[in-house]
């Protein structure tokens, strides 16, 4: 059974049909695939949602929709993924948005939550994420949400043209015992 994630503005949820559109309209705009490759077609984009819906039944975690709870919209995509072979074993944490959700504060908000499911539910003992060096804004995300870089990690995408100008990549990191201290923290202050 999919767990469903919720926050004070956004459900984390299965994929649903009529996601099919939203998410097509986000993984098509160039800007939201800047830091990709390349936009997706139609039957990539619902190649994609399928083994999105595929592995939350599975496993009960995974990449979920975002949904803002106040309007029903599909706002994008968030959680845990395992690293792709050829990488480093572990659990990414990832987010993407559709543009119209950008500047609103649902990526560290839906982030968060699933920090909390990662480390509370399935008691994983760290987190990863990774982008270009060029994406700031994800970067930005990731410091919000507690992830830390050490440089010594970043390395050339291998799924990526090697002369390709978003190849390089940096790796972000969270330990259980480092997101434990920091919600300790905040709870004395």
């Amino acid at each position: 059974m999919t767990t469903q994630l919720e926050t004070a503005r956004l459900v984390l949820r299965q994929w649903k049909d009529t996601d099919r559109d939203a998410y097509f309209a986000m993984n098509s705009d160039p800007e939201v695939r800047r830091f990709f490759p390349s936009t997706q077609t139609r039957a990539e984009t619902d190649a994609s949602m399928s083994n999105l819906r595929r592995h939350l039944d599975e496993h009960g975690w995974g990449l979920w929709a975002v949904e803002v709870r106040e309007t029903g919209e599909l706002a994008g995509l968030t959680g845990l993924w395992p690293m792709p072979e050829g990488f480093a074993p572990g659990t990414e944490i990832g987010w993407r948005l559709a543009r119209q959700h950008w500047g609103k504060g649902y990526a560290p908000e839906a982030a968060r939550a699933v920090l909390a499911y990662a480390f509370t539910v399935l008691k994983l003992r760290e987190v990863v994420s990774m982008t270009t060096v060029a994406n700031q804004p994800s970067r930005r995300v990731m410091e919000k949400i507690g992830l830390t870089r050490n440089p010594v990690d970043d390395f050339v995408n291998p799924t990526y043209a090697p002369d390709s100008p978003i190849a390089p990549h940096v790796l972000y990191r969270l330990t259980a015992e480092n997101y434990r201290a920091a919600r300790a923290e905040r709870a004395l202050l």
